[in-house]
């Protein structure tokens, strides 16, 4: 019996460019925290540091982290609610739910392929992948 998430190979390559454009953000959104939290650390462990900087959006405050932590979170959701399964944001890693040959399986994408080119079992990964 096919679950209601699943996607047939069209529907999952029909997302591929809303995602592209949706893992972009993440991952800038991702690369912003990840220096906020670098800049917490060198401030926290060098008190002459004051954290100022010429990027506004990297002013190191507990209000930017939990900003960019909720804006993560939420386009993380937003690609979960469609049924879409995250493995890699920065990667741009995810699985689609599928049917193969009357069984589950995962369609595998990875951000900079143009298309939904590979498959592997839902008990194996990305280094299982199998062409289509």
């Amino acid at each position: 019996m096919m679950e209601l998430d699943q996607f047939t190979l069209d529907e999952a390559n029909a997302l591929v460019p809303w995602l592209q454009e949706k893992l972009k953000v993440l991952d800038r959104n991702r690369e912003k925290y990840v220096a906020l939290q670098e800049r917490f650390h060198e401030i926290s462990h060098d008190p002459s540091r004051d954290g100022s900087t010429d990027d506004p959006d990297l002013i190191p405050t507990t209000a930017n982290v939990k900003e960019l932590a909720a804006q993560i979170e939420d386009g993380v959701q937003e690609i979960l609610d469609r049924g879409i399964i995250v493995r890699d944001v920065s990667a741009g890693l995810v699985d689609f739910p599928s049917q193969r040959d009357g069984r589950e399986v995962f369609l595998c994408w990875i951000g900079g392929e143009e298309k939904i080119e590979f498959w592997h079992e839902t008990d194996r990964g990305f280094d299982y992948r199998e062409p289509i």
